[in-house]
C-alpha cells in the first residue's frame, strides 16, 4: 500500500537511536470528549480510554505475538509523536448514509524492543468523535521480511462492571447465529468465545461497542473473558491451529474498534468502520443496483394450483418474475425446488457433491431464457450458491453468470473467518466485480466496513434471522432488538424479511412451508427501516402479499439511504429510527414483547409542509397480529406523532413533501 510506505519513510526519518523514551502519549477526539493514552511498563504497551472524563478502560494491554521471537514485549519503548488531524469525504452506495465526512485525530507511533531481537512495529491510533481505533503496522526490517502471527491478546479492561450483551460461541467454526447473553461483565462465563460486535453499557450512562474494521488478509477477531478481563482471540488457520496469520512484510492488522457514546443510537448512525477502510477499488459502479428481492426457498416454493408443472423450471420462476414486475420488486432469486439446487449437484442436503457445478443449470431449467425474459420485464435475476461448490470453479462460474445476465448471488455456508477464508471471500468479491455481480454473503462473519472498498459487497448474514422460523421458535421481537444493538452495529445484515403470517407467541406454530413470523405485521414492516440491508427480501409467495394491508409500504420502502438518524432507543427494549432517501423520510419503530406508547418528534424535518402515511398496530393486534391501520395526515417539523405499539409490535411512517 503506497500510504503505508509513506508512513514508514516519514517515521523512519524521525527515528534515531535515542529517539525512544518511556513517555506517555495522549490523543483526543476532535471534540475532546474521548481520550486515548498510551504508555509502557515491564510487561509492554498499555492504554487507557476515557469519555467525558470517565474512565471506560484502564491499564489495557496491546499484545501481539509471533512464532519467531514470541510476544512483542521486550522492554518496549515508543517515540512520542504529535497527532495530526485527518479529514476525508467519500461516497457509499450502501450504508447509513450516501455522503460521508470523516474526521479524526491520528498518530502513527514507532515502537521498538530494547532487548532481544529489537524488533520494531508501529501502532497507529485514530480517535473519532464516536470511537477509538488502533492497529499494528509491521514494516519490513533486517532479519524480518515475513511473519507468522500466533496471537493477539489485546485486553479491554473495562471499568465499572458494565452490562454486556454478547453472543457466546463454542468454537471458531460458526455461522454466528444464536441467542444473546445479557449480564454484567463479572458474571460472563470465563474463557468462552464472544462474537463481535459486543455491546457494553456503563453505569455512568456511556456505551461501548467492540468490533473490528478492515478485515483484510488477516484472521477474524473474537473476545474472551480471561482472568476477569476481556481479551482478543484470533481465528486460527484450520490446518495450523498454532498460527493465525502468515504475511509478507510490510503488513498490518485490522483495526480494533471501540465505538463510544452516551447515546446508544449513535452507533447505528456511525460510519467509523467504513472510515477505517480503504477507498473504493472499483472504477465503474454504474451496474450496481441495490433493491428488494424474492427468496422463494423461505416460503417453501409455494405456487398456485393453476401453475402448469411447477418445479426447477421456467414457468415457476416466471411466476415470481411477473409478481416482481407488477409490484416494484427489483430482483427474483433462483434458489431451488423440491430441495434440490437450481444447478447441477450430486450432493445432498444442499451440500456440494464431487461433481457439483454452479455454472450449469439442472436439466429443464434454461437460465438464459429466464434472464432474458426477466430483463424484458425490468427484473434482475439473482441466484443462491454454496460457497464450496462455487470457489473451485470461480472464474468459470462467474463468466457464465455474466453471459446469462445474472446480476448477483447469495454465497452461503462459509462458517469461518480464519485468514484463509477471509482471503477467499475477498477473491470472490474481486472476481464478482470483474463480471459485474453483486455479492450477498450468507453463513458468514460480520461486516467490517469493506463495502467501501468493494461496493459490490451488498450484505452479510452472520445473525439469527427469520429463516429459523421454518424449524423453530427462537426468533422473537426480543431477539430482533438484541441484534439491532449488536450485530447491526457492524453493518448490513441479511434477514429473510417479508413474512406476512404474523402471529402472537401463543399462536405461533413452526411450519417449514408457509412459515409464520412472531410479532405483528407492523413489526415486520418496521424491520425494513430498522435493519440496514441493500437486498431487503420479499420472501413470502405472491398470493401472501396481493391485496394485503401493509404491502403498499413494502412496495415503496427503499433499500439504501442518504441519511440515518436514531430518534429514540433503549437496548433490548425499543428503537425508533428515521432514514432519508432523497427528499423522503421513512421512520421505523419496533418494540420487544412489551406494549409501548412513545412520542416521536419530527423536528429533524426541514421547515415546510409534509404528508405522513402511517401504518400502525390495530387495537386488536394482540389477538390478530396481522391487523394494522393506516392513517394519512399533514405534518410539519413541529408535529409529534403518537407511536402506540402492541406487544411485539411496530410502526412505520413515510413522510414526503407537500399535501
Amino acid at each position: 500500500m503506497p500510504s503505508l510506505k509513506k508512513y514508514f519513510v516519514v517515521a523512519l526519518l524521525l527515528i534515531t537511536a535515542n529517539a525512544f523514551a518511556k513517555n506517555p502519549l495522549t490523543i483526543t477526539s476532535p471534540d475532546k470528549k474521548i481520550s486515548f493514552s498510551l504508555n509502557t511498563d515491564k510487561a509492554g504497551l498499555y492504554y487507557k480510554i476515557s469519555y467525558k472524563g470517565m474512565v471506560l478502560a484502564e491499564n489495557s494491554r496491546l499484545n501481539i505475538s509471533f512464532k519467531n521471537g514470541g510476544p512483542f514485549a521486550n522492554d518496549v519503548t515508543f517515540k512520542v509523536v504529535h497527532a495530526e488531524k485527518l479529514t476525508e469525504d467519500y461516497e457509499l452506495i450502501t450504508g447509513h448514509a450516501s455522503k460521508i465526512h470523516s474526521e479524526c485525530n491520528r498518530a502513527i507511533i514507532p515502537v521498538r524492543e530494547q532487548s532481544g531481537a529489537k524488533r520494531m512495529l508501529y501502532v497507529e491510533v485514530r480517535i473519532f468523535n464516536d470511537g477509538a481505533a488502533f492497529r499494528y503496522v509491521m514494516p519490513k526490517q533486517v532479519g524480518m521480511d515475513k511473519v507468522e502471527i500466533t496471537a493477539e491478546t489485546n485486553t479491554f479492561n473495562l471499568s465499572q462492571n458494565p452490562k454486556a450483551t454478547v453472543l457466546l460461541r463454542d468454537n471458531f467454526t460458526t455461522s454466528h447465529e444464536g441467542i444473546y447473553t445479557k449480564t454484567t461483565l463479572d458474571k460472563l462465563a470465563a474463557d468462552t468465545l464472544m462474537d463481535m460486535p459486543a455491546l457494553f453499557a456503563f453505569p455512568g450512562g456511556a456505551y461501548m461497542a467492540i468490533t473490528e474494521a478492515a478485515l483484510h488478509n488477516y484472521a477474524g477477531m473474537y473476545l474472551i473473558k480471561h482472568n476477569g478481563v476481556l481479551e482478543s482471540r484470533l481465528s486460527p488457520l484450520p490446518k495450523e491451529p498454532g498460527i493465525a496469520v502468515k504475511a509478507t512484510l510490510p503488513h498490518n492488522s485490522p483495526w480494533r474498534v471501540m465505538m463510544i457514546s452516551d447515546r446508544v443510537g449513535a452507533f447505528l448512525e456511525s460510519n467509523i468502520l467504513t472510515n477505517l477502510n480503504e477507498p473504493n477499488k472499483l472504477k465503474d459502479l454504474s451496474w450496481l443496483k441495490p433493491g428488494k428481492t424474492t427468496f422463494p426457498w423461505w416460503n417453501g416454493n409455494v405456487t398456485p394450483d393453476w401453475l402448469n408443472a411447477p418445479g426447477n423450471n421456467y414457468v415457476t420462476n416466471m411466476y415470481y418474475v411477473d409478481f416482481c414486475a407488477k409490484n416494484k420488486i427489483e430482483y427474483h432469486s433462483v434458489v431451488e425446488y423440491g430441495l434440490h439446487e437450481w444447478y447441477v449437484n450430486d450432493g445432498s442436503g444442499f451440500q456440494p457433491g464431487p461433481n457439483a457445478d454452479p455454472s450449469k443449470a439442472v436439466p429443464g431449467l434454461d437460465m438464459q431464457q429466464i434472464c432474458d425474459s426477466a430483463a424484458a420485464r425490468g427484473v434482475g435475476i439473482r441466484v443462491w450458491v454454496h460457497f464450496y461448490a462455487l470457489y473451485p470453479k470461480l472464474e468459470q462460474t462467474f463468466a457464465q453468470y455474466e453471459k446469462w445476465g445474472i446480476k448477483g448471488l447469495m454465497c452461503d455456508f462459509m462458517d469461518r473467518d480464519d485468514q484463509e477464508m477471509v482471503n477467499m471471500q475477498e477473491e470472490v468479491l474481486q472476481c464478482a466485480a470483474k463480471h459485474k455481480l453483486h455479492i450477498q454473503f450468507h453463513g458468514a462473519y460480520k461486516p467490517t466496513g469493506m463495502q467501501r472498498t468493494y461496493p459490490n459487497e451488498f450484505s452479510r448474514e452472520g445473525t439469527l434471522n427469520y429463516e429459523n422460523d421454518k424449524w423453530g421458535n427462537l426468533v422473537t421481537p426480543d431477539t430482533d432488538l438484541d441484534i439491532l444493538f449488536t450485530r447491526l452495529l457492524a453493518g448490513s445484515t441479511d434477514y429473510h424479511l417479508g413474512g406476512f403470517r404474523a402471529a402472537t407467541p401463543q399462536n405461533f406454530k413452526v411450519n417449514y412451508t408457509r412459515p409464520m413470523v412472531m410479532g405483528t405485521r407492523c413489526h415486520m414492516l418496521a424491520m425494513y427501516v430498522a435493519l440496514e440491508n441493500p437486498l431487503g427480501m420479499a420472501c413470502d409467495y405472491p398470493e401472501a402479499y396481493v391485496g394485503q394491508s401493509g404491502f403498499d409500504f413494502l412496495q415503496q420502502v427503499p433499500t439504501t439511504w442518504d441519511e440515518t438518524r436514531v430518534l429514540d432507543a433503549e437496548p433490548s427494549q425499543f428503537l425508533t429510527i428515521a432514514r432519508r432517501k432523497g427528499s423522503e423520510w421513512y421512520i421505523g419503530a419496533i418494540t420487544n414483547s412489551a406494549k409501548r406508547d412513545l412520542k416521536t418528534k419530527l423536528d429533524f424535518l426541514p421547515a415546510g409542509n409534509y404528508t405522513a402515511e402511517i401504518w400502525s398496530d390495530a387495537p386488536d393486534a394482540n389477538v390478530d397480529a396481522n391487523h394494522l391501520v393506516k392513517e394519512v395526515k399533514p405534518v410539519t417539523r413541529e408535529t409529534t406523532l403518537s407511536t402506540l405499539m402492541a406487544s411485539g409490535g411496530g410502526q412505520v411512517v413515510r413522510i414526503y413533501k407537500g399535501k
